[in-house]
């Protein structure tokens, strides 16, 4: 007579989730992982990041207390846990997929273990009061987790095969040159924060902030920042072009535009900031479009396609993953 617990073990072995439902779950993740950036720079824009002086209780207890910014930081604390539901949801979930798909396991086994580097790192940033280091690191783990939760999305949308290969390598390539250039941006654009009005604090605490031009050091940094932007936003411009001329592979043109006008607002958006001595929720919404910036280069470069086997600029692939994000 079969017992309770080989019952369980039956019923586990047979459970499966159609390929339409998980994509579900893997979107659901994805914009968890962005929103919770958008929390985050909350935190930090509000003067919150104190908030909660220890971690994971807040002033030693399990609730937050009465105060706005404990409330906010111990609010965002919180979120974390709805991430890490859809995280683990995603990642479990990706071993019982019909039919299964070996590399989404993979992918998948990556965000909860990035959720918890997160959670670790975040422990540190409170217990050595924001240093801007960690803030930054902070900050570039999430924009990893962001690519892992998009790879997964991408590849769960698609069987292996189905997605139709380009010989366009000059377009493809084009369009997978803008990830450095647009990392670079983002990454100059953390150092300006760090160097800027708002690295967190409340109640006149100590915060370091970057001084390594001395006064100058915040108008040095944004400078650069923006010359990169500028030159971000030509890059843009030209692969464009370059999908959409004769004989071209554009089926990233969509994409490409969102991302050219995403650049093209954050532009405006910074040197309007820069005119009105950074207020806080201007410099958030710099944060949140920069997130969103960075999910259009993605897509741009998954809508790009791979190059099909044996020509030029072509990769060697496994053939499970040929359907991946470029």
């Amino acid at each position: 007579m079969p017992t309770a617990e080989t019952g369980l073990l039956a019923r586990v072995r047979r459970f499966s989730i159609s390929p339409e439902r998980y994509q579900v779950i893997t979107l659901i993740a994805l914009v968890t992982l962005v929103g919770i950036v958008f929390t985050g720079a909350g935190v930090r824009l509000t003067a919150s990041g104190l908030g909660c002086p220890d971690w994971p209780k807040c002033h030693g207890q399990y609730v937050a207390p009465a105060q706005i910014n404990a409330w906010i930081e111990y609010g965002n604390r919180l979120v974390t846990g709805i991430v890490s539901v859809a995280v683990i949801a995603a990642s479990l979930l990706a071993f019982f997929r019909r039919p299964y798909r070996k590399h989404l396991v993979w992918i998948g086994v990556l965000l909860p273990l990035g959720v918890i580097c997160q959670a670790v790192l975040g422990a540190f940033v409170v217990y050595y009061h924001l240093p801007p280091e960690l803030v930054i690191f902070h900050f570039i783990v999430s924009m990893i987790l962001i690519d892992a939760a998009f790879a997964l999305y991408w590849c769960s949308r698609f069987e292996p095969g189905e997605r139709r290969f380009s010989t366009d390598w000059v377009s493809t390539w084009a369009v997978r040159a803008l990830i450095p250039i647009g990392q670079l941006t983002i990454f100059l654009g953390t150092i300006t924060t760090a160097s800027g009005p708002h690295p967190g604090d409340h109640d006149k605490e100590l915060v370091r902030r970057f001084d390594f031009k001395g006064g100058d050091t915040l108008e040095w940094i944004a400078q650069r920042h923006a010359a990169v932007a500028v030159i971000f936003a030509l890059s843009v411009l030209a692969v464009i072009f370059i999908v959409r001329r004769q004989g071209g592979d554009n089926r990233a043109r969509t994409p490409l535009l969102v991302t050219f006008g995403l650049i093209c607002f954050q532009i405006a958006l910074g040197v309007t900031q820069w005119q009105l001595h950074l207020p806080a929720w201007m410099v958030w919404l710099h944060v949140a479009t920069a997130t969103l910036l960075w999910v259009a280069v993605l897509w741009s470069v998954a809508k790009s396609g791979q190059i099909t086997p044996g020509t030029k600029g072509a990769l060697r692939r496994n053939p499970e993953v040929a359907s991946g994000p470029g």
